[in-house]
């Protein structure tokens, strides 16, 4: 007797792809998330460390590898600017981020009917599934 849940080898290997994309995008955005957030981080730091400073005070920076002499007066406005451009880009990140999520939980709801698995032996850039949970490999 067979179930109607019953899928073909074919369509189940199709479902597992999709469900594996959405996986896999979704963490090469939350590590590009993670990324540009210590970004941010470092840029708010530097203009925290730098504002209270005299304008004329020599300072260096990199640039293209380059360590270069300028003053503070000449750094600040540019950092500022590149941390501002960090927080847009963040901010479009998370959005597609919770797209991106929102679209993989509609997909899921849609499949729900489907097991779909992977083998605890089946890796997905990082990502592991082991007793029924999903986890992220630490570097």
């Amino acid at each position: 007797m067979a179930s109607q849940q019953q899928v073909n080898p074919k369509r189940q290997q199709e479902l597992q792809l999709q469900y594996s994309n959405y996986k896999n995008t979704l963490q090469q955005l939350a590590s590009k998330i993670g990324d540009i957030e210590q970004e941010a981080e470092e840029h708010k730091l530097v203009i925290e460390t730098l504002d209270p400073l005299p304008q004329d005070r020599k300072c260096f920076r990199m640039v293209n590898g380059v360590l270069v002499e300028r003053t503070i007066k000449d750094v600040l406005p540019s950092l500022k600017t590149n941390s501002d451009g960090l927080k847009q880009v963040l901010e479009e990140l998370l959005k597609q981020y919770k797209t991106k999520q929102t679209e993989m939980d509609n997909w899921k709801k849609l499949h729900s009917k489907l097991q779909v698995r992977l083998s605890e032996s089946q890796r997905i850039e990082g990502l592991h599934f082991l007793d029924g949970k999903f986890f992220l490999e630490k570097i």
